[in-house]
């Protein structure tokens, strides 16, 4: 049972979060350092919990992060989705609840590619008459 885990990829934007969630008393590790630390704004850390808060299990996991990519806000967000991904593989009874907050699917948004012959994706450059 010691090293039972439970294993959950997230993704946002461009960044990749594998989530890896271990029988414990609440740590969460992301990239190596402390939670606190990677995430110091009060904001991204409530998103991470959501889905902890949510199904009750915020002091029975450890969690152990590796996430690349992207921002903070996007790493945030794949981090959320990662520890949403693995509980569910931890009990699939679980769905409902996450289901109905939204955190089971993928936000499929994405930067839009700058086009040619503009500023841009949607902006153009300053229109000259004379």
């Amino acid at each position: 049972m010691a090293d039972t885990q439970y294993y959950g990829t997230g993704r946002r934007k461009n960044a990749v979060a594998r989530v890896y969630l271990r029988p414990g008393k609440g740590d969460i590790v992301v990239n190596k350092r402390e939670f606190n630390n990677y995430f110091p704004n009060e904001a991204l850390q409530m998103i991470i919990r959501q889905p902890l808060n949510l199904t009750e299990t915020v002091g029975k996991f450890d969690i152990l992060v590796n996430v690349d990519g992207g921002g903070i806000s996007g790493q945030a967000g794949a981090v959320r989705h990662g520890i949403t991904r693995a509980l569910l593989e931890y009990n699939s009874d679980l769905r409902p609840t996450l289901k109905k907050a939204g955190l089971i699917t993928r936000d499929p948004r994405k930067k839009e590619r700058k086009k040619y012959g503009q500023k841009g994706a949607r902006a153009r450059f300053q229109f000259s008459k004379r």
